[in-house]
């Protein structure tokens, strides 16, 4: 499972290396990739993740690979849904914002549950969804500095696309990926929890 998991993201992360759309933006696009299969093979071996962590990770990993290769704006991954539905903007950038409440939930949800920072509940609930929400802000905040930083790069980074609103709704788009993250995986999250304790007791 895991070579498997490492081939899917090293044939995705070489294909979007190849001839990217603009070589700055696949870069902005792709570091957090980069960033978190760094992060997972440092720590692997002391706090491994669940599979249903892992394969959600590799998920967004490949969302912002295939981001980057085309930017945002212009990936063709939606034209179909696009077509049927008559959008007047490329939404794939919303795809990625709610991966990026989706996943991170799944994540956070693992680490705070595993450390006993809080217990199961309502508690449990709100401060991930403020962990994912805060995320998403952070991300905001750095693409707000790139497009300051770099005029070049601000359009297709940002991918706005005209939308005055574009800012609010990727958040509004994160807080729903994490709320039904949480409402639909939690349960199947709990079980993978237990499991893993069993195989690997600390």
């Amino acid at each position: 499972m895991a070579a498997l998991w490492v081939m899917a993201y090293f044939a995705t992360l070489i294909w979007s290396g190849i001839h990217p759309k603009d070589a700055l933006t696949w870069l902005l696009e792709v570091l957090p990739a980069m960033i978190a299969f760094v992060l997972l093979a440092v720590t692997h071996r002391r706090f491994p993740f669940t599979s249903l962590a892992y394969f959600l990770i590799l998920i967004h990993c490949l969302i912002l690979m295939v981001g980057g290769h085309y930017t945002y704006a212009e990936t063709p991954l939606l034209d179909p849904l696009g077509d049927y539905f008559g959008w007047q903007r490329n939404n794939y950038d919303k795809l990625g914002h709610l991966a990026q409440g989706f996943i991170p939930a799944i994540v956070a949800r693992e680490i705070l549950l595993r450390n006993a920072v809080v217990a199961p509940g309502k508690w449990l609930f709100f401060i991930v969804v403020c962990i994912c929400l805060a995320i998403s802000a952070l991300y905001e905040l750095i693409e707000w500095g790139v497009a300051i930083a770099s005029e070049q790069a601000a359009e297709a980074f940002l991918g706005t696309q005209g939308y005055v609103w574009d800012t609010q709704s990727d958040m509004a788009y994160a807080l729903i990926g994490a709320i039904s993250a949480l409402v639909f995986l939690g349960r199947m999250h709990d079980r993978q929890i237990r499991k893993l304790s069993e195989e690997t007791p600390e």
